[in-house]
């Protein structure tokens, strides 16, 4: 089993017990900079989502909604959204490669595999970016990746012997 712990003192926002983490998969050290607009286009899409694609009952769709909670913090946002996709059907890996995407667009060295992946998920997201540091786990994958902006310091710290990187 794999376990995320983060720990962070809040400096923008006032301390309560509804923005506390642990989230349910990820940790976030930074900021969103663009919360408004990627929550905006969230709930937009919200009335695209189809029950029957989601293998979901209306009744079963109308309790996941709204994907984002109006009073989570942008870490809140940024989990609940990343919780949905891995939910119905991304890989942890995939969802978080779709919401923070790497600088690709003028980088020549991108493997051209993972340009198309950027390409095709840029049509239907926009990046979550900060600057921010976020790692990541589902008890099986556990990662952590900058925005693009590149600007969030990180550090981590290995428990335990037992655990194998890749």
């Amino acid at each position: 089993m794999v376990e995320l712990i983060h720990s962070r003192f809040s400096t923008n926002t006032f301390p309560n017990w509804d923005r506390a983490q642990p989230m349910q998969i990820l940790g976030h050290n930074g900021d969103i900079n663009t919360l408004r607009g990627n929550v905006n286009w969230m709930k937009a899409r919200e009335g695209l989502l189809k029950c029957k694609a989601l293998g979901l009952s209306e009744d079963e769709l109308k309790k996941l909604l709204p994907i984002v909670n109006a009073n989570s913090s942008d870490s809140g946002a940024f989990d609940g959204v990343l919780e949905f996709l891995v939910q119905y059907g991304k890989s942890l890996p995939e969802a978080v490669m779709m919401m923070i995407p790497e600088a690709w667009q003028n980088d020549k060295n991108v493997d051209p595999q993972r340009k198309a992946f950027y390409e095709y998920y840029s049509a239907l997201m926009e990046p979550w970016d900060g600057p921010a540091l976020i790692s990541f786990t589902d008890g099986h994958y556990l990662g952590a990746t900058l925005d693009r902006n590149g600007l969030q310091p990180g550090r981590f710290y290995i428990g335990s012997t037992q655990v194998k990187l890749c």
